[in-house]
């Protein structure tokens, strides 16, 4: 792409080569606008590269504001609704990129998610985006209706707009870190409490030691928050559940973590649908000799059934086990509650929850109420979707939101 002069004038400024910030600055170029997009890592939309698999889960059929989560969910609203999966699909058919659907309506490239990203430097590249590679900014500055970025070259750049497009904390190997919400407090826009989220969680030892024979055990499970108190973040989601050497990980797990806080119990059926004591009386009556997590087994994962059988003390044949017995079972099958103490934290949640507070922000353009042409976008933004597709939406959205205006 063009190179830009070591003190430049433009209209906008992107910081941030990710999801949001290339598609904000797409946007911004095809309205004519002189965009500058500048990056710290040394390639772009490496986020896009590396999730699904290197596939990339770009969107979900199913997404509106209801998968969204923070403070004022419903501030997702307004670009969601003018700027819709459906849009980006037909982006991505009018690129040539070949796409599935998997289940719970996502979505995914057939080949690779760099055709993605190749789409959306292509797109820049046409719309006369000048994209700065290996380019961070030590400083920002208002200067007079503007705002000037002191970069890490020892440049500057003044622009009219500037738009926040650096994500969150999670994965700081990719370079994440909180420059977003620093930029947020300096003009003084008030940041929510910001955690992991999208995450395995942990257990403690001694409970690790009783689960440890169970790791690489994968359930389809249903699995709830259960947390204390009126004000309780209720919800259950039916996917995957893995046991892992730390606790517990897979799909059902990484959604409830968004709501999951510490203290708070998970509870998980491992059946679901499925009513455990009727299935051990009918065997009970059909082959009382059968042991007892044998027949556990036909139900869940042998490994998961002997464990559970060991936890309960129940042992030996059907028929010498009374119905408080399978009813207990039914329970450890089907009413698992445990306490988590935490998660593996940013280093492998797939997003950070929380971030700029949206009360400071217009729902439709994505600016700072208060601060005239400084905008944030996508995950550095108190909206965080659910797994599945549903952030990639969001960055697509608010990016085109914040691109009409910019």
């Amino acid at each position: 792409m063009t190179r830009a002069s070591s003190d430049a004038l433009v209209d906008v400024l992107v910081v941030g080569a990710g999801a949001a910030g290339m598609m904000a600055a797409i946007e911004a170029g095809r309205r004519g606008r002189r965009v500058r997009v500048v990056d710290h890592a040394d390639r772009p939309g490496e986020k896009i590269r590396i999730s699904g698999g290197g596939r990339c889960n770009f969107t979900n059929l199913g997404c509106g504001p209801a998968n969204f989560l923070g403070e004022n969910p419903r501030f997702a609203t307004s670009a969601l609704r003018r700027y819709t999966q459906h849009d980006f699909v037909k982006r991505i058919d009018r690129a040539g990129i070949a796409w599935h659907e998997k289940t719970l309506g996502q979505l995914f490239c057939d080949d690779s998610a760099k055709q993605i990203v190749r789409m959306l430097t292509d797109d820049m590249a046409a719309a006369g985006v000048v994209l700065s590679l290996k380019t961070g900014v030590t400083r920002i500055e208002r200067s007079g209706e503007g705002f000037t970025a002191i970069l890490s070259d020892g440049s500057q750049v003044t622009a009219m707009s500037l738009v926040v497009a650096t994500g969150g904390k999670s994965i700081p190997k990719m370079g994440a870190t909180g420059w977003a919400y620093e930029v947020a407090r300096q003009f003084d826009i008030r940041v929510t409490e910001t955690r992991p989220a999208l995450v395995p969680l942990t257990f403690e030892a001694g409970l690790l030691e009783t689960l440890t024979p169970l790791a690489g055990v994968a359930v389809d499970a249903s699995v709830a928050s259960a947390p204390e108190g009126a004000k309780a973040r209720k919800a259950s989601f039916n996917e995957a559940m893995l046991f892992t050497h730390r606790g517990l990980s897979g799909p059902a797990i990484l959604q409830i973590s968004s709501y999951w806080r510490e203290g708070e119990a998970v509870v998980a059926s491992m059946a679901p649908g499925r009513d455990v004591f009727e299935e051990l009386k009918a065997a009970k009556a059909s082959n009382g000799k059968q042991a007892v997590h044998t027949a556990l087994g036909h139900i869940v994962p042998r490994r998961l059934a002997e464990s559970l059988c060991q936890r309960e003390g129940a042992s030996g044949n059907l028929a010498d086990l009374s119905d408080k017995v399978l009813r207990r079972l039914d329970q450890a099958v089907n009413a698992w509650a445990v306490k988590p103490v935490g998660s593996e934290g940013y280093r492998t949640a797939e997003v950070t929850l929380g971030g700029v507070d949206t009360a400071a922000l217009d729902q439709q353009t994505m600016q700072a109420k208060a601060i005239p042409g400084l905008y944030f976008i996508g995950e550095a933004v108190d909206v965080t979707g659910w797994l599945g597709g549903y952030n990639f939406q969001w960055a697509w959205s608010s990016g085109w939101a914040a691109g009409q205006v910019c």
